[in-house]
């Protein structure tokens, strides 16, 4: 992967004369984000090569404000002429919307001072002939976990990089780098009773820590061979256990209906949540963006407010939302760093995997998950699923064609255990979730 164009110095003096070019242009305030982004992916299926695919983009992101008037505008072009027309058409836009009393910057009083090195920035020199070999190696590892694999979706290698200055015209800037890499597979097995697909992936800031490629390509192999035979289940209420990768998207729902926006708006099953017993007691879920080499890890987030790690679950009880500035004033409080999302979610174990499945006893493990019935106004769950049948603590065979229903405020009070087994390769660090029953719909 070639070198950047810019260097955070450059950006950083693009992100000033932006700022310089607001202030004579009018504005009262305003914020720049100016990035720079590259990577490298390459895809491989039947050993051949499917594509090569190279991308480098950058980017000037300008919000001014005419007092509680705001206006947005962007642009690729780094010369000065096209800069002073993006402020330009910013400005044109800020005269014509309504005032908004929340409009505004950050609080300068809440912006980063402290940089700390979360070690998230290593870029991967990789060649693409070098990167076609390791997909390659990839996909045949998985090819020869079983003859009943016969066909592929094809595996494939990626690295990205990208560089990005913040600044904004209460004095604050601040630049980062990062970088992400990942290795993926998808494989096809097929026998007398059809064909099923899995596939698995691995991703990190640095490349040491990828899994090895073959490791990826034997996982997405098993899983595939593993799905065969698969049946409907009679419908009833059943224990549910989501493996992990799957787990995480429960913990998704949660992030989103406890984020500004969903929030002041009231369109989120956990308004007015704050201090309340949200989940079981057995919940416990940190928010920490200094992991080191966390592949959600800063020390600002998109508005240069300074993050913090926060015990948001206690014992199942909510003590924080996902606020930015914006939806904080909404709310009538302060921002909590997370304009832009969350970071690393660590959620505690309380069991390994085996535990799980022997204190499910007779149940469904969810290993997929299809649709998106998901209502966070009421919290009503309805999702397409596949995995597999337990009987007494042990996996006895595939399930399909299945659907799993609940609410989202009963199934998160109904967690009974939080397996060990969390990917490396997510933000959100949690392993499989057991829930005590939900309304499993097969036949």
């Amino acid at each position: 992967m070639s070198e950047f164009s810019f260097s955070p110095e450059q950006l950083g003096d693009l992100a000033a004369t932006v700022l310089d070019e607001a202030r004579r242009q009018g504005a009262t305030a305003c914020e720049v984000d100016a990035s720079e982004g590259l990577g490298q992916n390459v895809s491989v299926r039947l050993a051949e090569v499917e594509t090569i695919e190279y991308n480098r983009d950058k980017g000037v992101g300008v919000t001014v404000y005419l007092g509680q008037r705001k206006g947005h505008a962007s642009t690729s072009d780094f010369s000065p002429a096209a800069l002073a027309d993006t402020v330009k058409a910013a400005l044109a836009i800020a005269r014509y919307t309504a005032e908004d009393p929340c409009a505004g910057l950050a609080d300068p009083a809440r912006f980063a001072t402290v940089f700390p090195d979360l070690d998230v920035y290593h870029p991967w020199a990789l060649p693409v002939e070098q990167a076609i070999e390791l997909a390659q190696r990839c996909e045949a590892a998985g090819r020869a976990v079983d003859a009943r694999i016969g066909n592929s979706e094809g595996a494939s290698v990626s690295t990205a990089a990208s560089r990005w200055v913040y600044a904004n015209s209460a004095g604050f800037s601040g630049v980062g780098e990062s970088t992400r890499h990942g290795i993926s597979a998808a494989l096809i097995a097929e026998d007398a009773s059809g064909m099923q697909r899995d596939y698995w992936y691995t991703a990190a800031r640095a490349a040491e820590d990828l899994d090895a490629a073959e490791a990826v390509g034997r996982k997405a192999g098993e899983r595939a061979v593993r799905r065969l035979g698969g049946r409907r289940v009679k419908t009833g209420e059943y224990p549910v256990l989501f493996e992990a990768p799957v787990a995480s998207s429960l913990i998704g729902h949660w992030v989103s209906a406890v984020s500004g926006g969903s929030l002041y708006r009231k369109t989120s099953f956990l308004t007015d949540s704050l201090g309340t017993q949200v989940f079981s007691p057995v919940v416990e879920i940190v928010d920490d963006p200094f992991v080191i080499r966390g592949l959600a890890s800063g020390a600002f987030d998109a508005e240069g407010v300074a993050t913090t790690r926060r015990e948001l679950i206690t014992a199942g009880v909510q003590n924080g939302y996902f606020l930015g500035s914006y939806s904080a004033r909404k709310l009538g409080m302060q921002s909590t760093g997370n304009a832009g999302g969350s970071h690393n979610l660590l959620v505690s174990a309380t069991a390994s995997f085996d535990e799980l499945l022997a204190e499910l006893g007779t149940g469904l493990l969810v290993t997929e998950l299809l649709g998106h019935g998901i209502n966070l106004v009421t919290g009503d769950y309805s999702r397409g699923a596949a995995g597999f049948w337990v009987e007494n603590g042990k996996i006895s065979h595939p399930v399909e064609e299945i659907t799993v229903a609940g609410n989202l405020r009963d199934l998160f009070k109904g967690i009974v255990g939080i397996g060990d087994d969390w990917q490396t390769s997510s933000s959100r660090r949690v392993g499989s979730i057991l829930i005590d029953k939900m309304t499993v719909a097969g036949h």
